[in-house]
Parts: structure tokens; sequence; C-alpha cells
């Protein structure tokens, strides 16, 4: 498996996330806190094909990280991409790692 290397881990403002281009793919990356911890799933909202969801809002959920569509507020998990809502609009989580302060997610 090969990395792809995003951005720096500073270029993510904590709390937030943003869009990258992997392979051809708009990926949704998220930083919830201040650490070097990241998440990656992808960027198009199932439920109206608009890539937005690096835009949405992070949540926590029985101990688990979930960020949540700005456009009806379905919540996907940062780590597996399961909706929480409707299990049949599922999105695809990326395995991240964070290198020498360089943000990668695997291609």
């Amino acid at each position: 498996m090969s990395f792809e290397k995003i951005c720096h881990i500073n270029d993510i403002v904590p709390g937030t996330g943003v869009c990258a281009l992997v392979n051809g793919q708009q990926v949704a990356v998220f930083r919830p806190t201040d650490g070097e911890q990241v998440f990656a799933i992808s960027n198009t909202d199932p439920f109206f094909q608009s890539n937005v969801l690096s835009r949405g809002l992070i949540c926590e959920h029985q101990g688990e990280l979930w960020v949540a569509s700005p456009l009806k507020k379905q919540r996907f998990n940062l780590t597996t991409g399961q909706c929480m809502e409707d299990e049949r609009f599922n999105v695809r989580a990326y395995q991240t790692r964070v290198t020498n302060g360089d943000v990668e997610i695997a291609a």
C-alpha cells in the first residue's frame, strides 16, 4: 500500500476538515483536535451526491468521532464511513497517517 502526501498537519485547523484530491477522488480529511490524529472519508454526501462532507461538523457519539453533513446533518463515522442514520448510505473511509508532520492518505 502506498501513501500520498496531502499537506502538513498545521495546514488543517484543529476541529475542522479540508478537501484533498486523491487518485481523482475528493477526500475529506479531518483533524478533530490539536494533536496529530487525522481521519479521511469520501467527501461526497451520498444522500445528495454533493462534495460537502469536508465542511461538516465533527461530533462525538458514544466515544466515536463522526462528521455531520452540512446539508441534512446525517452523520458519518470518521473511522469506518458508516452512516448513523441509514447504513445503505455509507461512505468510503481511508487509512491515514502523519509522518514528520506530513498528512498522508493511503492511495
